[in-house]
């Protein structure tokens, strides 16, 4: 299980006209039905989880490539588009209210694809731990407001969720996997893409936040009083930030702040940490999923790890790359060139097959070209 990549895209308001959903349902039930009859559902699931695909995909079904909306467009598509019984694939969750409805459809699907009791409390752990990590472990100031949850009849699983910044206006996506997370809480990313980075950014699932999530839980295990006293400790009453006084800190020569999500918890949940104390988690995934246990506690703790106990955690914002392949607006970006490859020849094998119009067909050859450096269709 792991996060194989995210994008970050610009914001779009409005809705998908009708007649394009209903286009577009039909043929990425065509597409989806030819890749899991040729690849299998394990591969189809790998296709979601990459960022590339998953865009490109977007395109063909005729939704603007570089919007956020392809998110939430494309995963309520493919939850009307995939049939549970004919496909052995199901979504679960959406956008908003739907998203509330995740668990509650994991059982309703697992019911339906006769899996044990054991595997769909794995699958419904998975779905809220996912959610949990790219809301809290991760403060870059994109809150979650869409999870949609993929599962197989065999219990796999792929999430492809997004987080919006009324900051900037810009939404990023995350894609999970459950075939390549070795742990939920340290790395489990194969590939990070987005189109801007912020200057600092808290990330608990860095490699480098490895002694700060020790301590973190270490802190946490403490009875809240202490915990309150250390916070104290740390930000005078007469300081409500700690922006204020960040030269005094080990965060001095991180070249920024961003005092939206990364300023000191003016409040800590101590109803959670009460929970923490009694429950005494064994390592960072245990204390996170902890219900009660958000943004502002994970940051206190970072915090107090950090400038009492000298344990740093990683303030660098995870992206590495630009996003996409096709270069729309002319900036220049890396590319993964066999995973570009990979992507357009499975598109390009599913369309030709799918039994749709020949108008349609050439219409989604064409969505398609655009993504292609000239020649190479």
């Amino acid at each position: 299980m792991g996060r194989t990549g995210f994008a970050e895209l610009p914001l779009h308001s409005g809705k998908a006209p009708q007649w394009l959903v209903k286009r577009m349902i039909k043929l990425a039930r065509e597409i989806s039905t030819i890749i899991i009859d040729e690849y299998g559902r394990e591969v189809f699931l790998q296709r979601l989880s990459d960022p590339y695909w998953f865009q490109a995909f977007g395109c063909v079904l005729g939704y603007d490539w570089h919007s956020s909306g392809v998110t939430t467009v494309v995963t309520g598509v493919l939850k009307s588009a995939l049939n549970p019984e004919e496909h052995g694939v199901a979504v679960c969750g959406g956008k908003g209210k739907a998203s509330m409805r995740t668990q509650e459809e994991i059982v309703e699907v697992g019911e339906k694809f006769n899996l044990s009791t054991g595997t769909i409390e794995r699958l419904k752990y998975s779905s809220r731990l996912s959610a949990k990590v790219d809301n809290v472990a991760i403060q870059a100031g994109y809150p979650l407001y869409h999870h949609a949850f993929f599962m197989t009849e065999d219990g796999k699983w792929a999430v492809i969720q997004q987080g919006m910044s009324l900051r900037d206006r810009t939404a990023r996506r995350y894609h999970w996997l459950s075939d390549a997370v070795r742990s939920f809480v340290v790395e489990p990313h194969n590939a990070i893409v987005g189109d801007a980075k912020r200057e600092i950014a808290l990330d608990m699932t860095a490699r480098e936040s490895g002694g700060c999530r020790e301590r973190s839980v270490e802190v946490a295990k403490e009875d809240p009083r202490r915990v309150a006293r250390m916070l104290k400790s740390i930000r005078p009453s007469y300081q409500r930030s700690l922006k204020e006084w960040i030269k005094c800190s080990s965060l001095h020569d991180a070249g920024g702040y961003v005092a939206e999500f990364l300023s000191m918890p003016l409040t800590v949940n101590w109803k959670a940490l009460k929970k923490v104390y009694e429950f005494q988690p064994r390592d960072y995934e245990e204390l996170l999923g902890i219900r009660g246990v958000g943004p502002a506690t994970v940051r206190g703790l970072a915090l107090i790890s950090e400038i009492i106990y000298g344990e740093k955690p990683s303030w660098r914002d995870p992206v590495k790359y630009s996003f996409a392949f096709g270069g729309k607006d002319g900036v220049p970006f890396p590319v993964d060139r066999r995973s570009m490859d990979e992507s357009i020849r499975i598109l390009r094998d599913a369309i030709e097959q799918a039994r749709i119009g020949d108008r349609e067909r050439l219409r989604s050859l064409k969505r398609l070209r655009r993504l292609i450096p000239e020649g190479e269709f």
